[in-house]
Parts: C-alpha cells; structure tokens; sequence
C-alpha cells in the first residue's frame, strides 16, 4: 500500500512556453464551463497568463493553500475550491493546446487530490484533537487516520472530473488523551468517524464554490451498510473472512495517500502486510480469470440493459476492458512476480510485454487505445466538467469533440474510436473468452453415457491398444471417493478437461501410457481450482500436457509433482535454447529479497526457480532440442547456482558468524563434477574451508549440514537435491567440513586409488573462488603424481571387478548401459586410468573437460590408438543418450538388448584390453 512521495513535478511535457502566447480558443471553444468559470471569475483569466506556460506542481498548490493555513474552516474550504478551479482551468487550456500529454494530467490531477486531501486532513485532525485530545494507540502514541486511495487515484491515473474513492483505516482500538481538565475522552473509533466525515465534507460538499471531488466510500468493507471507518485489525478479520473477488481487483490500485505530518510509516507498512497476501496468492491463481470473467459478465449485462453502447468506459472495447486485462494478469501472476505488483495501468502492459504475458504488439495496441479513450474521456468531461463517459448525441457536440480531439469531422474521430475498440475488444476476447467446449462424442464417452462395448469401441478407434484398460481406469476415476467429494466447481472444470484430454492423448504416439498419466495428474490437482482453471482456460497447455507426459513417465511424475510448472506451458519463451543463467540468478536473487526473513518461502523459491528451470529443459530435451551432453551442462550449471544461492542463504542466518565471507568452497564429485549431471541425479559433495580461526571448524561445520538441510529438505514445493558427502576424506567417518591442508594430506598420504579416481571428476562449483583455486591446484598436484604403472594397472581393474560382482546385469541376453563390460563404467575407468598414469608427463589431461574430449586427447597424445579412440567416443556418446532416454521413460536400470549394442560392447572391450591388457 506504501508507496514513496510522489516528486511534487509532473511528466516534462514540452519547453515551458510564455503562458500569454498559449492559445485559448480551443479549450473556450470546447467548454461551457470555462467560459462560465472565466466569466465569473476574472481573476482566474490572471492566474492563467501567469501560470498555463509550465505544468502545475504539488509546490505550486501548497503555496496557494498556505494563505489559508491559519484561517477559519470555512475560508480554508473555499480556498481548496479556489485551487481547484484553478488547476482545472490551467489542464484545460493546456490539454486542447496540445502542451498537455495524458500522463500530466492524470499526474496533476492525482498531485491536486493528494494536496487537497493532506491540507483538508492535517485541518481536521488539529481541531478534533484540540477537542477530544490526541487518539492514543496501545503505546500511547498519537496515531493517524489512513486514507487509501482506491481505482485511478490509487493508480496515480485521476480523470478531470472524477469521484475519489476512499476508504478510512485507523491504526488500532483505543480512546482519545482528552483535555487538559480530564474530559473530551472518546474512543478511537468515535474519533475517526468524526474525522471521516468531516474530510468529506471539506471535499465533498458543494458550496458557493462547488466542491473539490465527489468522495465515493463505497468500496470500504461491507459497502454502505458498513462503519465509515474501520480498525487494521477489523480490516485483516474482514479480509479473511468476508473478502471477495471484486474486492481483490479493486486492492491492487489502493495507496495511502497520507503525506508530511499526516503519515505515521510503520502503519501504512502494517496495513501493506494485512493487504496483500489478500490480493495476491502466493501461487498462480489462474482462478482469478472466471471471477473477473464473471464480474465484467455482470457489467456487459447492466451496461446492454441501460443502453449503454456509447460508454467508452464500461461499453465493448473501453476503458474498463483494457484495466481488466492489465489487473487479471495481476492477479494471477502478482502474488509469484513482485515487479506486477504495480498500480498504472500502462506500466502493467508495459512489465507483462517484458514477460510475455502479452505479445508486443498486443501491449503496444491497448496502450494507444487507452491514451485515446483517457484523452477522449477527458474532453467529454471538460465541456462541463460532469463526470460523464458517454458519447454526446447532438451533432453541434459531436463537431465540437472531433476539433477537441484533432479530427476534422465526428465521422473520422467515430472510424479511429471504432478501431480502437474493435483491438481492445478482441484483446479482451483473447483472456477472458470461454474455452471451446470438447467434441460432443468424447464428452460422451467422459460422462460413461454410453454402453460397455460403445466405449470399448471408441477407445478402440481412439487408438488405444488396451481399449479396455484405458475404459476401466476412467471409471476407476469417475466413481472414486476423491472424484465424489470434489467442490462442485472443481468436479465441472475436471469434467470439462476430461474429453480435451482424451482427444490430446489420442493424438500421442502413446495413446495408452499418455491417458494413464494424464488421469494420474488430473487426479493430483483435482483439489486445486486454479490449476483447472489454467488448463481449462488455455487448451493448448492441456495439449502440451499431453504431449510430454506421452513421451515420458519421468516427465509425467515431475509434472504431477510440480503441477506449479503448468504454468510454464504458456510461456513461449519454452523452447528457446540460449538460458540467460545471468537474468536467472538477479531474478532469483531480487525474489529471494522481497521474502527475506521468510526461511520457508525462501526455500521454496529456490525450488520452484529449479523446478522451472529442469522443466524448461526437459521440454526441449523430448523435443529434440538439445543434446544429451548440453543439457548436463545446463543442468549442472544449474546446480552451482543453487549451491551458491544456497551458501549465501545460509551463510546470513547462521547466528555466530566470524568473517563477513566464509572462506568455504562446495566441490562436486562424480555427476555433477564431470558436468554430466541427469534429471534427478543426486549431488555428490565435499566441503572445504581454508581458515585458520579457532572457532572456523564448528562454524562451517553448521553451515554444512544447513546448507545438507536446505538442498534435501522435502517442503510444500518438494526438494532441490538429495546429497552424498560420503566422498569426503575418511568417508562418514570423517570431519564433514575438512580444511584445506588436511585434504591435501589426506589425499597424499592416506587416499585409496578409487579416491584419486574419484577426484579426476572433482571441480569447484560454489563458495569462495580462491579457495576454489587453491584446491583445483591441489587437485592437478594429486592427478599428476608419478605412479607406479603396474600397479596402477592391477588396482583399477581389481576396482572395476568388485562394482561388477555388485552391480553388473548377469545376463546372456540383457545388457546393463552402465554397468556391464564394455559399457559407461568401462570408459570411465580408462579415462580415469590415463589420466592417473599420465598426466605426471602430459598436464592437459587434467582439464576437467569430459570423457569424450578426453579420449581425443590421449589419442592425440599416443597415448592409445586412435583408431580405437573414435568409435569409443561414439559408443560413449551413444550410451549416455540411450541412458537418458531410459531415465526419461522411467526405467530406473538402463538395460536393453545385448544384441542391439554389440558393436559398441566391442569397440569399448577392444581399448580396455589395448590399455589394461586383460577381460
């Protein structure tokens, strides 16, 4: 609700010009009620030669209002009338002289009822208090009425003659200091209802002067039949218990408008915290949609029934329409994306374009109509200074409006308004249009209004191949107790999804397995309204759905257990290849900011970035988009930026902290430190520090194990990792943060050979980089020690053997990827080996640059065949992707047939015995 003071400038809008060379034929021409207002009023004609040449600012405004500052109520209301003529009169003149864009006036008239306001309220509250005494909170503090500006002039957007809506919040329950002598005590509530009253009556009520705005309290808890003014804590009550949709919409504009003496800042932050979990949900509320569709269903049904076609406010294509859009989008996305949680409407389109929630050019179409209708509106309400959105009937009227706008004739304005209602109106149609409604056939066969055979028959010619198991899950669906005991209104969306699944799993390659998995995640979030809503309200995403859950159960139960990322189905930016991982982390970093101090949100941020980013990849991975070996690399990528977020995170909220910094490095072993890490792969890590306090060791050793608890901890939004620190020296028996020195020793001097084997795959990927330097020289040092090559030769192959007795297939016909000879294990244990007999003679092959390259460059080096080389790159290459598509399918052992790889068990067994010498 906060929000900082407003500069007292409005929008530059052109070099101030002399204000006696402005024309003022069209403004006289246009409005009667300046003519009137001149000519009854002289002195404003001087106030216009001296003042229309520069927009008017808040400074100007309290300067005219200070020679009223000690005068009696009365002068000091005929002095906020005075200057509202005054302003009034300037826009007029600048506005038809074409000085004026829309953003000053709307900014000049927001500024005018923010001045008038506080001067009205600071008033007010002194003579109350000079009565009564100050109302004291719970502290004995004096405390302030809040006043929130609701609709455009929460949003900073003020028409020429507009009503203001407000609604009155005090701070808390309490009564009022009284005199001096004792007496004038009252309560809080008594006090500020005096207060409320009599601010709208300083504003509001009509005089010899006229009035300064039409104040409309409608919109306050309970409408008319509710208290003028109400406590926060009858506002949270009224949220929670009573709150409505409409009234969600209408928040996202309100503002306190209290400004100087009158803003106590810790209670308009009071009052942001009660208002805005109210207006946005902190997931995706896409249920949001059908109650602004059915509210604006309501407004078409009144406007058609009072003939209301020419209202370019409320009418088809107007003004509404277009805050609407702006404000659903709001609503949906606002309680996930804090930069939507802003007020102006065209700064709305603007931050949805940036995310393409709405095309360019369809941002760029609603902000030219809507800088159109405001200037229309605005020259409608000029002419008598009447709240008014109407199109006039007469011709002389229509003539004159056309001039005003620039156009020769009513009938050219009519054909440029046409077109611009005419976009915003198919815009509209765009977001809040009923979805098609499914064939009537498969709606049939959802609802089981057919025979047991007719709907063998149609699953058949549907393409399934268990018609009859695909039948029996429905029903198994359909009669199920959760299916039973839905909300009404979630049981209607699930059933309308129903048959538009059917038809998308048809569409599949894998009618059978895709339908399966559909009903499975339909099931999932049947409880939950706004993700029927989404795919309700966009069939394409139910379509993508389909489309991916078919072509992978990995896919399938990662949706299920995300359904979050449905959202990510809309976005078009899917199936672009180049991650901007930079954008990613200030994203990240600027979200995690806004929910500091949350340690639960926080955490589920960091998993639903993740989850986001995995599922992005894992679309374009079944679209055939990327290669197995970029996507491990975007996925490990990925994973070094959640392990730093992670440290940072966890490095702030340890209570005992000795450095600013923590001299702390995370390193990755096997997966994730060859950059080879899959969908779901678990984190293998070692932490190490370099830092020489006596206190170091128990303080890094708690950030590791929060660090452990962070990755793995399952919350609302699942997990990031699961962690193995079992590499770490002396395995679980070891210190679980080992200094730096003391790795180095270990590592020297206790290691095993599969240790040094292990650490060809080890690299730094988060904390501090010198120290991650200090080990990746650590890590060369070890690699390039000279061993003996006999028995370097017997222990890795001693080492492979016992991992096969462990884990190998067996089989005479069945061939494990990863586990058999002449498959992954095999290869990495060559590359593994080369590198520990080698690189004491040859450096680069300690570069940290996978096995494919690193098979190259021992063939580069004579250090094998070359001619052997190649074709166990490819198997390599090849055996990883049928891995992963194994991974994909859900298969947790990649095993396949022994005779479909022959070739590449052979190339693989060939270079093991050229190497090793043996089977």
């Amino acid at each position: 609700m906060t929000a900082p003071c407003p500069s007292d400038a409005v929008p530059a809008s052109a070099t101030p010009l002399p204000a006696d060379t402005i024309d003022w034929t069209p403004a006289l021409a246009l409005s009667r009620w300046l003519r009137q207002l001149l000519a009854a009023r002289p002195e404003i004609g001087d106030w216009l030669r001296e003042n229309a040449g520069t927009p008017i600012d808040g400074a100007k405004m309290r300067a005219f209002l200070a020679a009223a500052e000690s005068a009696d109520e009365i002068t000091q209301q005929q002095a906020l009338r005075c200057l509202r003529q005054r302003v009034m009169a300037t826009l007029l003149v600048r506005d038809l002289a074409a000085l004026a864009p829309l953003a000053e006036v709307v900014e000049t008239m927001t500024l005018l009822a923010e001045t008038t306001l506080n001067f009205a309220l600071a008033h007010a509250q002194r003579a109350l208090a000079e009565r009564f005494g100050e109302p004291l909170d719970s502290r004995g503090e004096p405390q302030r009425l809040l006043v929130i500006g609701m609709g455009k002039l929460g949003g900073r957007e003020l028409n020429v003659s507009s009503d203001v809506d407000f609604i009155f919040v005090y701070p808390e329950e309490g009564s009022t200091a009284g005199r001096e002598d004792g007496s004038g005590v009252i309560d809080a509530y008594d006090f500020f209802n005096r207060l409320g009253k009599r601010l709208i009556a300083a504003l509001g009520e009509i005089t010899a002067d006229g009035q300064v705005f039409r104040v409309d309290m409608r919109l306050r808890p309970n409408g008319d039949s509710g208290p003028l003014v109400c406590s926060l804590d009858s506002l949270e009550n009224y949220f929670i218990t009573q709150g409505r949709e409409w009234e969600r919409y209408a928040w996202i504009k309100a503002r306190v408008l209290n400004e100087g003496c009158n803003l106590q800042p810790q209670w308009a932050l009071a009052l942001e915290k009660i208002a805005r979990p109210f207006i946005y949900r902190k997931y995706l509320d896409f249920g949001a949609i059908n109650a602004m569709r059915e509210l604006h269903a309501q407004i078409r049904r009144e406007v058609a029934r009072r003939d209301m076609a020419d209202h370019i406010k409320l009418g088809p294509g107007g003004i509404r329409e277009i805050e609407f859009i702006a404000q659903a989008f709001q609503l949906i996305r606002g309680g996930r994306d804090s930069g939507l949680r802003i007020r102006p409407t065209l700064a709305t389109l603007s931050a949805l374009a940036q995310r393409r929630q709405l095309p360019p050019e369809g941002e760029r179409e609603l902000a030219l109509a809507y800088d159109f209708l405001r200037r229309l509106e605005h020259r409608l309400q000029y002419v008598d200074d009447a709240q008014t959105h109407r199109l006039p009937a007469g011709e002389d009227e229509r003539a004159a409006i056309a001039r005003a706008m620039g156009f020769a004739d009513w009938p050219a304005l009519s054909a440029v308004l046409d077109a611009h209602r005419a976009r915003v109106a198919r815009h509209f149609e765009l977001v809040f249009s009923e979805p098609e409604e499914a064939a009537h056939a498969l709606t049939g066969l959802w609802q089981e209004q057919c025979d047991q055979e007719t709907a063998f028959e149609e699953f058949t010619a549907l393409g399934f191949r268990d018609a009859r198991g695909a039948q029996q899950r429905l029903q198994h669906l359909r009669s199920s107790g959760r299916y039973q005991q839905l909300p009404a209104s979630n049981r209607e969306r699930l059933d309308s999804l129903g048959p538009r699944l059917l038809a998308a799993a048809a569409a599949t390659r894998a009618p059978d397995a895709t339908w399966r998995r559909g009903l499975d995640f339909l099931e999932t979030i049947s409880g939950r309204g706004a993700y029927l809503a989404l795919l309700q309200q966009y069939p394409q995403a139910l379509q993508k759905v389909g489309e991916l859950i078919g072509s992978s159960s990995w896919a399938a139960e990662y949706l299920t257990r995300h359904p979050i990322l449905l959202d990510e189905l809309l976005d078009s930016r899917l199936y672009e290849l180049a991650t901007d991982w930079t954008g990613f982390r200030e994203e990240l970093q600027q979200q995690l900011l806004d929910s500091a101090g949350d340690t639960e949100r926080e955490m589920d941020l960091l998993r639903e970035a993740h989850h986001v980013q995995v599922f992005r990849l894992l679309a374009q991975d079944l679209a055939g988009l990327q290669s197995v070996e970029r996507i491990s690399d975007h996925l490990s990528e990925l994973a070094d930026i959640m392990l730093q977020v992670t440290l940072e995170l966890c490095w702030g909220k340890l209570a005992k902290r000795h450095r600013e910094q923590p001299q702390f490095a995370v390193i990755g072993f096997g997966k994730l430190g060859g950059k080879e890490l899959g969908y779901g792969s678990d984190l293998d890590l070692v932490f190490l520090h370099d830092d020489e306090a006596p206190e170091a060791g128990q303080i890094y050793s708690r950030l590791a194990q929060r660090m452990s608890t962070w990755l793995s901890s399952r919350t609302p939004a699942g997990i990031l990792f699961e962690t193995d620190l079992r590499l770490r020296p002396n395995g679980d028996a070891g210190l679980l943060v080992s200094p730096l020195a003391g790795f180095r020793d270990y590592e020297l001097n206790n290691a095993w050979i599969w240790e040094h084997q292990a650490l060809t795959r080890a690299r730094f990927c988060a904390g501090d980089p010198a120290l991650g330097a200090r080990f990746e020289a650590i890590r060369v040092d070890i690699l390039r020690q000279q061993r003996d090559p006999e028995t370097l030769r017997s222990e890795v192959p001693a080492m492979r053997k016992r991992m096969l007795d462990a884990h190998g297939s067996q089989s005479e016909f069945e061939f494990d990827i990863k586990q058999d000879p002449g498959g992954i294990i095999d290869v990495e244990f060559i590359v593994q080996y080369l590198i520990l007999g080698h690189a004491y003679a040859h450096p680069d092959l300690c570069r940290n640059i996978g096995n494919i390259a690193l098979l190259r460059l021992a063939a580069e080096l004579g250090l094998i065949p070359g001619q052997l080389a190649e074709p166990v790159q490819n198997a390599y290459r090849d055996f990883r992707r049928m891995q992963h598509a194994k991974r994909l399918d859900g298969v947790p052992a990649a095993r396949i047939d022994r005779s479909a790889v022959l070739r590449r068990i052979e190339a693989v067994r060939t270079l093991w015995r050229a190497v090793f010498g043996d089977e």
